[in-house]
């Protein structure tokens, strides 16, 4: 094992969810997610998911078509965010728990820790479980037929996986963990600022108080490994993040298209969406700006004290010279 650069001691009070007993959704929520016997009353002035959290629907050809266009765009966009949580929180953050919770690790990992890290665990399991139930019901309503069975993220984070040495692959897991926990809850937050579907609404309301807890522990954690690696893991670990963060911001492009052509759109219209969402400046916007929380994280860990770790992230411009 790595020796620890401070006394893994002082630690010993941290590494909770609260009393999760009293707060986890999984523990307490009496919501069931099912969709409201209104739902077409409640979708004239509701929506599946924040057009304001769309750019592509400020196409001129999607806002001066028929509102329906904007609705299903919008159910669309749930239904991917839906497939793709149940499937990120399965493969992706249960396993870079399995990290912690069964010594892959080379560090010293405190019992409170692996505790958390079990009751962190519980609660991915049902985050994937009401996402797939709310999912499901949504591609009923609509009758879609053209159901996910993947995501370009997932299938790009497992290649990543797939081409690191076997001795780094449990602290890559962890990584993407980490990135994962800070930038959903930050993303769940803005979504639950606006007025949608009651039952989605709820879930995501869920979703966002337990992640919450979430993020702080994967800041914590992460803040307790920094301390023990040495500055070659550090410089490894910040290259990986590097590409993790870009990783989680890449559009997916397949499936963009698809959603758009299910609609109608003109070949010229999806063409100019999907280049603009493509252009490396906007990809390089949504990164900083999604992955603020991630940056906050690492900043309150003093990684970028470290002047190559600093100069790396700045030549990627998500910090400032």
């Amino acid at each position: 094992m790595i020796e620890p650069l401070i006394d893994p001691g002082i630690w010993k009070n941290r590494f909770t969810l609260g009393e999760w007993n009293t707060h986890a959704s999984v523990r307490t929520s009496d919501h069931h997610y099912k969709l409201p016997t209104d739902i077409e009353k409640q979708l004239e002035s509701q929506d599946w998911f924040p057009p304001a959290l769309l750019p592509y629907l400020s196409h001129p050809e999607i806002s001066s078509a028929d509102p329906a266009i904007t609705k299903r765009l919008c159910a669309n966009h749930l239904v991917n965010f839906l497939h793709y949580t149940t499937l990120l929180e399965h493969r992706i953050v249960n396993r870079s728990v399995e990290v912690i919770i069964h010594d892959e690790l080379e560090f010293t990992i405190p019992r409170r820790m692996k505790t958390a890290a079990l009751q962190l665990y519980t609660d991915e399991g049902y985050h994937a479980l009401f996402s797939n139930q709310l999912a499901e019901q949504v591609i009923d309503f609509y009758g879609m037929t053209d159901r996910p069975t993947t995501h370009r993220r997932i299938t790009r984070l497992n290649h990543l996986i797939d081409r690191t040495p076997d001795k780094q692959r449990a602290l890559t897991w962890f990584l993407i963990g980490f990135v994962s926990e800070t930038i959903i809850a930050k993303d769940l937050r803005e979504v639950c600022q606006n007025t949608l579907v009651s039952s989605v609404q709820e879930m995501l309301s869920d979703h966002l108080a337990d992640e919450a807890r979430h993020s702080r522990y994967f800041s914590e954690v992460f803040h307790y490994l920094w301390f023990q690696m040495s500055d070659e893991v550090r410089l490894s670990s910040a290259r990986q993040l590097l590409e993790i963060l870009f990783i989680f911001f890449e559009s997916d492009k397949k499936w963009l298209e698809r959603s758009l052509r299910s609609v109608q759109l003109s070949k010229t219209a999806v063409q100019q969406i999907l280049i603009t969402m493509a252009d490396p400046q906007h990809h390089i916007f949504r990164t900083r700006s999604g992955a603020s929380s991630t940056l906050q994280a690492l900043k309150r860990a003093d990684c970028f004290k470290q002047p190559e770790i600093r100069q790396m992230f700045s030549n990627r411009r998500l910090l400032d010279e």
